[in-house]
């Protein structure tokens, strides 16, 4: 792979993975369209894990805290003063949260190939992307409530998981859709923004383990060579996705989520007019 490749991919790693304009979808379109190489599993691998490192840098403060109540929460429920407790610290309820939410995920695993053979169809990603604004759309001028990891109840974050595991399929924005569910059953923006993100973090690195196993069995010896370049890679992917993720909370708070609308929008509609030209 060559430098000026990872450096691209990364980039639109890095800003699609968290602005609502699905970076299944971009990758996609460019291999198809700019005839790109597509790169090896475990090049993808570590651009997950870049971005993965960006949400944990954002977020280190919830990420620590949800740490220790898990293992306090451990603790009271051997002790039995669990049971005692009136109210549970926020902490500690939002990784109850995030466990409900993540659970939906494992109706997608037994399509998993079939949803990842869409990728290579254009005018799919095409309609897929167009659903994405469509949901963008409809979801910012709802607007959003005013529940929060105290308020939010099982059957919320459900729903905001089979949002995110709908949006499995290429095309559709997981961000875009796990926040456009979050507002839809009444989250606080600024909730529905985080718990998004937040929740990217077992999904991802689910993902990133299963890839990560099935592709240390089939290969063989790494090529150090292209260690460089996938470290390029890998740096632009994440400090992109750290700027990203801060653009969509700004964005999302200020009631101007739905802009990214009309991008997907102008995306599907010049890349479907290509499909036809493009043969």
């Amino acid at each position: 792979m060559k430098l000026w490749m990872a450096l691209v991919l990364g980039l639109v790693q890095g800003v699609a993975e968290f602005l609502p304009i699905s970076s299944s979808g971009h990758l996609a379109l460019l291999e198809h369209f700019f005839q790109m190489e597509e790169p090896d599993n475990l090049f993808n691998i570590l651009l997950h894990f870049a971005t993965l490192i960006a949400v944990c840098v954002v977020y280190r403060k919830d990420i620590a805290d949800m740490i220790v109540e898990f293992f306090r929460g451990i603790g009271a429920l051997i002790s039995g003063s669990g049971s005692r407790e009136d109210r549970p610290p926020e902490a500690r309820r939002l990784v109850l949260l995030l466990v409900l939410g993540t659970l939906p995920l494992f109706l997608v695993l037994p399509f998993q190939d079939f949803v990842e053979g869409l990728g290579a169809n254009p005018v799919f990603i095409c309609f897929a992307l167009f659903a994405t604004g469509l949901i963008l759309y409809t979801a910012d001028r709802r607007g959003g409530g005013t529940k929060t990891a105290r308020s939010a109840t099982v059957k919320d974050v459900l729903l905001i998981g089979l949002a995110q595991g709908a949006a499995t399929v290429p095309g559709l924005s997981r961000s875009g859709c796990t926040i456009s569910a979050g507002m839809a059953v009444g989250l606080d923006r600024k909730f529905a923004v985080r718990y998004s993100f937040l929740l990217s973090l077992p999904a991802v690195l689910g993902a990133t383990l299963l890839e990560l196993v099935k592709t240390v069995k089939d290969a063989g010896a790494l090529d150090l060579s292209v260690v460089p370049v996938y470290i390029a890679g890998m740096i632009v992917a994440g400090v992109v996705g750290y700027f990203s993720i801060q653009l969509v909370k700004l964005l999302a708070d200020k009631g101007k989520f739905g802009g990214f609308a009309y991008y997907c929008w102008a995306v599907a509609l010049i890349a479907l007019v290509a499909s036809f030209i493009v043969r």
